[in-house]
């Protein structure tokens, strides 16, 4: 994977165009979570330190109608916050796309390119005119980068020089170092509601890892495939026999799989729900799985604390409600209690790690959910291959 990086390059004197994920949720005009616009921060002091002659970030926030401006998706309330952490002047642009009419010094940042009709067609005439605007362009939206819109990818074909942010190389750099480098035994955690969403990255994989763990939904469909009663829990009839061959292509590749041996089951997911813990093999009719059991908690925090490298995605339960948060918890903080090299993502992994509080102690929580899930089944990212593209095409100049 080859691709120029920001801190290689000079920027002095250049007008920088940098595509960032300030995709951050906004309720009653206050953000709730800047974590996206803290891991930002970097590449913006990093160019402002640097010599660059102007900064211009784009970024697009939700999912509004294009070509209508909507107050609800405006970045405004974002390029305060930028100024604060950055503790640097942020100019907000509303009008940009045609030039902006003020001296464009500093840092701006522009309104939210999906205001833009032709930014999620990867509109052509759209990418031109962002490229015109900038001497370099800065992909370090890596929470965008499974997207080929104008703004990740078309406008990276049209610059004159095309790079990856601080951010957007971190990431890279860590998922490369899991999947094609990791230090022995790579220990996956693999959790969520569902196999059909996620059987293309079990699939991938099991042919990088020493040991799976599964929790959640996806561990239901396998137990059922394995012949165990589940009573009333979440399960995919139509994915048992995909599990058989999951579990088959495991052993014939030597990779062990761990499924829960004890659970927590209720008749009702609720708060104040009634629980009991039961083994796997004894679990009633009408109860359903809502998390592991205290002997599965256990079993998998030994084998992550035997890990090398840890990858994470998805919790064991239904962590956010409390009588079934416990799986989870235990996960997380097996997790950051381990001396492996620690890389997790996705968007319930991610709300997980902030409820049990452990993201200082992992070594990556990725910003990305789509893209941290197309990297670990094994996909290519359209923006990072646009870079790719571009480094290629410099090197026969």
């Amino acid at each position: 994977m080859n691709y120029f990086k920001l801190t290689e390059l000079s920027l002095h004197n250049k007008r920088l165009l940098i595509r960032s994920d300030l995709n951050v949720p906004i309720k009653n005009g206050e953000i709730t979570d800047p974590s996206r616009i803290q891991a930002s921060i970097p590449t913006f002091r990093f160019a402002l330190e640097h010599g660059a002659k102007s900064i211009q970030v784009l970024s697009h926030l939700g999912r509004p109608t294009p070509g209508t401006w909507q107050a609800e998706y405006s970045l405004e309330p974002i390029a305060k916050k930028i100024e604060v952490l950055l503790q640097h002047p942020v100019f907000f642009a509303r009008e940009w796309i045609d030039g902006l009419a003020y001296p464009s010094t500093g840092l701006t940042l522009c309104e939210n390119v999906r205001f833009l009709k032709g930014e999620t067609e990867n509109d052509a005439h759209l990418s031109q005119k962002m490229a015109a605007s900038s001497d370099l362009f800065v992909m370090d939206a890596f929470g965008a980068a499974h997207r080929a819109h104008a703004s990740t990818h078309g406008v990276a074909h049209f610059a004159k020089e095309a790079c990856a942010g601080m951010l957007l190389t971190q990431e890279l750099q860590a998922l490369q170092t899991v999947l094609h480098s990791p230090k022995r035994p790579l220990v996956a955690i693999v959790g969520g509601a569902k196999v059909s969403s996620k059987c293309e990255i079990l699939e991938f994989l099991l042919a990088k890892v020493d040991r799976l763990i599964l929790g959640g939904g996806i561990a239901n469909t396998f137990l059922k495939a394995l012949g165990k009663s589940i009573g009333r829990s979440l399960f995919e009839p139509k994915y048992t026999e995909t599990a058989q061959r999951l579990l088959q292509l495991a052993e014939e590749k030597g990779v062990r799989i761990y499924l829960p041996l004890d659970v927590k089951v209720s008749q009702k997911l609720e708060e104040n729900a009634k629980s009991i813990c039961s083994s796997v093999d004894e679990v009633r009719e009408e109860d359903s799985i809502f998390d592991i059991g205290p002997l599965s908690q256990a079993h998998y925090a030994r084998v992550i604390s035997q890990a090398g490298t840890l990858l994470w995605n998805g919790p064991v339960g239904v962590f956010e409600c409390a009588p079934f948060s416990e799986g989870t918890r235990a996960i997380a903080m097996a997790i950051a209690e381990s001396s492996a090299f620690s890389v997790a993502g996705g968007g319930e992994t991610l709300a997980a790690i902030r409820q049990f509080h452990v993201s200082e102690r992992l070594d990556l929580v990725s910003t990305g959910g789509g893209a941290f899930l197309e990297v670990i089944a094994g996909k290519a990212l359209p923006a990072v291959t646009a870079l790719e593209q571009k480094f290629k095409d410099a090197q026969k100049n």
